[in-house]
């Protein structure tokens, strides 16, 4: 019976239950061991080294903390999560035996105290960090959305039972006894954690768990300094975690210098960690909704800054304990419940790929150097200036003042953020959206979207609100099924399957007789969710449905919904049911719908045992089922289709397709694909075309591995990885690009401009020459296999040329370097006279030297006669210019070159010949061989 009650109140699928109680025991026994060791540790400091070594404290965390998240990301880089999980449990462990038998001993001097309270601060923040590391490769997106409540909820009773339990038994059995109950909890997580990791991540191949995981991307302080929304987040978080510091040193000060007995002390510290996380869970409850919901974000951020201003006024008047309880219950109770979520609320108008690059980098890096700023005011407060402990409230008082400030400017932006969304997406002018959204509060303006909006204003809001999935719109969203819109009726249902507040299915039940394929996906995946309810609603009456897209996509949802869930997808026969749609399209193959759906589903199955399917129709002839297998061998994520994925980049009917499947890999596909590129094992019309998938990541990962290509010798990967980095710049300007790379880059350029320049003088010096001879002793098959020469040096010049600006439009201004691009490449004389003084300005030092002289050169007719003089060149033999060709790595240069020594009828290129006639590449052997046979028939 309590079973089925929790299953039924957090939405837990059947399969699901078992690895959910894992998860969730995991993080209360990981909590419950924290608040053991917390209280008893932060007593035994107080007591041994008073509350005036708290700031040196609060520094050494700070500084543990960058360093400790800097080793920590490189050893995730090095080895697998678990390892690293192991042994950081089994570390902790050890530590609190020792910490329990030093205490046994009466063996603790003052730096273990140091050590041990900086351990406990790391221990507290790196645990919690790898449990939420792994909820992402325990649980697909679908999945964690509607469980993460569920787990989570072990976190808060974790702390409470926790601290509770400290407080009871610290003054009974001691300290020293106390923490051995919290290397038994984290014991029991390392056993835990072997069957969580069997159950469900030992099942998932590298890509799977790297792209669950992500990578962390650097230089997140200049996306947060790039936009004035995050910087505001940033400060009220760093300035709301100084505060807290502050708070806790009063607390700290104030419980020590009342209670002596270090047994006493733990329990009072444990009894009031554990009530401040009772309060802020019944606030969370009961309150947080209904809060920000009436009185809005703006006025939800102001209360707990405001109640600890109060709180500190009030302290001026009566300097009590009960006092610095009531701040500290303000801060520990709302910043977990309203301040949360009222935060989250504000950081909603950001990208969702914004907010994930950046939280982290706030939630380690800000909150660490914060708690070293606390350090610094308190030593330069009490030890410094040894002013009163009173005076401390003061600089609270300030701080708030600073608090209320960096509210009011990022709710301001919070406003035009999203102003500036909504008139992006409905093309309209600012001034008739700042009407809707001004004066309202976060939750009045989504509403009026859902209700008055454009169709893509309400799509786009839509996309917001999965991201907080907050129950106070599910009454307008359910509006929304009333849509005429199929595409919002969709995204609603989409929204209604997660908020899931209240049961729909009637309503859901009668759009699925709809022809739009994915507004019959949504449905059905509704249902589905609602299958425990009813299950004939779904697997009776739709698997087996009269309607075959209906059957089909059911299929699919059933699929898509037990993709990690074995005992969903055993008890639903969903191999069967896939062997039986596999042989209907065998004898149906006409029916392409169904086989679309068929496709999908098996990308969605995680089922290998029947890829061949989706392998198989990746060459057949209908466009719709082969670019829908395409996007199914993305959805498996399996690393056998990549090579297949590569070879549809060159077509570009299905390069597009071809580049969102390969996505699906993450971006843990980099070193594989330019490994591909280097050591050429894909072809070279293929080679060309990955640049553009690193694009398509629009990351720092993505301008790393594209300069990798600029290293590869061959001109046209050199130009799309080129082109790739300048929209890269021009897009998200936000990304870093290294300076000194690029400068190497464009001298690279300049040498093989300089020698592409030098061979095209030969060869109009030759060509020249040969104008005045006869055609007796020319022959017109050798003019026109020179001219064709020659026509693809100058390509290749213009090509360069286009190269080395790509390449000085990621060093300087890219507007300005594109102006000058348009002028030096123009007709006029003026135009391109304005474009090399403007250069000539910008640039300086030795790039200044190597890139003048081709940037004059570039305005003059190579092929002209007149101009022949004009040339400072050296001056190279048509067998040294052949030589040079043939070195660089340029395929059509060398099928030039040995075309045209076919056609000159000239022995001594014999030898230059017999060398090529061995390449193991199949056209420049034929076009060496072809030559030698030409030479080899003259007498």
């Amino acid at each position: 019976m309590l079973l089925n009650l929790i299953k039924k109140t957090f939405d837990i699928r059947e399969g699901e239950f078992r690895i959910s109680f894992f998860m969730l025991a995991y993080i209360f026994l990981i909590i419950a061991s924290l608040l053991i060791i917390k209280p008893t540790v932060n007593a035994l400091f107080l007591s041994e080294l008073g509350v005036e070594s708290l700031p040196l404290a609060f520094l050494m965390v700070a500084i543990t903390a960058i360093l400790s998240s800097y080793f920590y990301s490189k050893a995730l880089a090095k080895f697998s999560l678990k390892k690293i999980v192991r042994f950081t449990l089994s570390i902790s462990i050890f530590l609190i035996i020792v910490l329990a038998l030093l205490l046994q001993f009466n063996f603790l001097n003052n730096w273990m105290l140091y050590f041990f309270y900086v351990w406990v601060a790391i221990h507290a923040v790196l645990s919690a960090s790898q449990f939420w590391v792994m909820a992402n490769l325990v649980y697909n997106p679908r999945e964690a959305k509607r469980l993460f409540g569920f787990i989570g909820s072990g976190a808060i009773l974790g702390g409470i039972l926790g601290g509770y339990l400290t407080s009871l038994l610290a003054p009974l059995i001691g300290n020293e006894n106390v923490i051995f109950i919290a290397a038994i909890f984290l014991g029991i997580c390392i056993r835990l954690l072997d069957k969580i990791w069997s159950a469900r991540v030992v099942k998932l191949n590298t890509f799977k768990q790297k792209k669950r995981t992500g990578t962390r991307e650097v230089k997140s302080i200049v996306l947060i300094k790039n936009s004035k929304h995050l910087t505001y987040l940033a400060g009220i978080v760093g300035i709301s975690v100084i505060v807290a510091k502050l708070v806790d040193y009063l607390f700290s000060d104030f419980a020590a210098a009342r209670i002596v007995n270090p047994d006493e002390l733990t329990s009072f510290f444990a009894f009031w960690f554990s009530t401040f996380n009772l309060l802020s869970l019944l606030i969370q409850l009961f309150f947080t909704q209904k809060v920000v919901g009436i009185w809005g974000v703006g006025f939800s951020l102001l209360l707990l800054p405001l109640g600890i201003f109060v709180g500190s006024v009030v302290f001026f008047i009566l300097p009590e304990l009960s006092v610095i309880i009531f701040i500290k219950a303000v801060d520990g109770t709302l910043k977990q419940s309203i301040h949360k979520s009222a935060t989250e609320l504000l950081a909603l108008p950001l990208a969702f790929d914004l907010k994930n690059k950046t939280k982290s980098f706030i939630d380690v890096v800000v909150d660490s150097v914060a708690t070293g700023i606390a350090g610094f005011i308190l030593i330069f407060a009490v030890k410094g200036l040894n002013l009163p402990i009173y005076y401390i409230t003061s600089i609270i008082i300030l701080l708030v003042a600073v608090w209320v400030f960096f509210i009011y400017k990022v709710r301001k932006e919070y406003f035009q953020t999203f102003r500036m969304n909504l008139a992006e997406i409905a093309n309209v002018k600012m001034k008739e959206t700042k009407a809707a959204t001004k004066n309202v509060s976060v939750i009045e303006g989504m509403k009026s979207v859902f209700n008055m909006g454009s169709e893509s204003q309400i799509l786009f809001m839509l996309g917001k609100l999965q991201e907080i999935n907050d129950k106070r719109f599910f009454d307008d969203v359910q509006r929304l099924l009333a849509h005429p819109s199929d595409k919002v009726k969709t995204a609603a249902i989409q929204n209604l399957y997660f908020l899931n507040k209240s049961s729909v299915v009637s309503e859901v039940a009668k759009l699925i007789e709809s022809d739009d394929d994915d507004l019959v996906e949504a449905c059905l995946t509704y249902l589905l969710l609602h299958a425990e309810k009813n299950e004939e609603i779904v697997f009776d009456a739709y698997l087996d449905h009269e309607k075959s897209l209906i059957t089909s996509t059911a299929l699919l949802c059933l699929a898509r919904e037990s993709r990690d869930n074995y005992s969903l997808r055993t008890s639903y026969n969903l191999e069967a049911r896939i062997n039986a749609e596999i042989a209907f399209l065998k004898e149906h193959s006409t029916n392409v719908d169904r086989q679309k759906i068929l496709l999908k589903t098996i990308g969605a199955s995680n089922l290998n045992k029947f890829h061949f399917i989706i392998e198989e129709q990746l060459q057949n002839e209908n466009v719709e089922i082969r670019d829908t297998a395409i996007s199914a061998a993305g959805t498996t994520v399996n690393p056998d289709f990549i090579p297949l994925l590569l070879n549809f980049l060159p077509d570009k009917n299905t390069r597009k397709i071809a580049i969102e499947a390969l996505h699906n890999f993450g971006s843990q596909i980099f070193p594989l694909l330019v490994n591909k590129v280097i050591s050429h094992s894909i072809p070279l019309q293929v080679s060309r075309f990955v640049p553009e998938v690193f694009k398509a990541f629009h990351s720092q990962e993505s301008v790393r591995y594209l300069f990798m290509l600029l290293e590869d010798k061959d001109l046209a990967v050199r130009l799309e990885a080129i082109r790739a980095l300048s929209d890269l710049k021009f897009e998200f300007p936000h990304l870093h690009f290294n300076n000194s790379k690029i400068v190497a880059s464009i001298y690279d350029e300049c040498k093989l401009y300089h020698n592409t320049l030098s061979a095209m003088h030969t060869q109009i010096i030759v060509s020249y020459r040969n104008r005045k001879k006869s055609k007796e002793l020319i022959l017109d098959d050798e003019r026109e296999a020179r001219g064709a020469l020659l026509e693809l040096l100058e390509r290749r010049l213009d090509a360069g040329l286009e190269r080395i600006f790509k390449l000085l439009g990621l060093k300087y201004k890219q507007n300005d370097i594109n102006i000058a691009y348009a002028g030096l490449t123009s007709e006029q004389q003026e135009a391109r006279s304005n474009a090399i003084e403007f250069l000539d300005n910008l640039l300086s030092g030795e790039l200044k030297r190597k890139l003048l002289p081709i940037l004059e050169s570039s305005g003059i007719d190579v092929t002209s006669e007149d101009m022949i003089h004009q040339f400072k060149q050296k001056v190279l033999s048509e067998m040294e210019c052949f030589q040079l060709l043939l070195d660089a790595n340029d395929l059509k240069l060398k099928l030039a070159v040995f075309f045209l020594i076919g056609k000159q009828k000239d022995k001594k290129y014999i030898p230059l010949l017999e060398k090529y006639s061995k390449s193991v590449n199949l056209k420049i052997r034929t076009f060496a061989e072809n030559a030698l046979s030409e030479l080899n028939t003259l007498e």
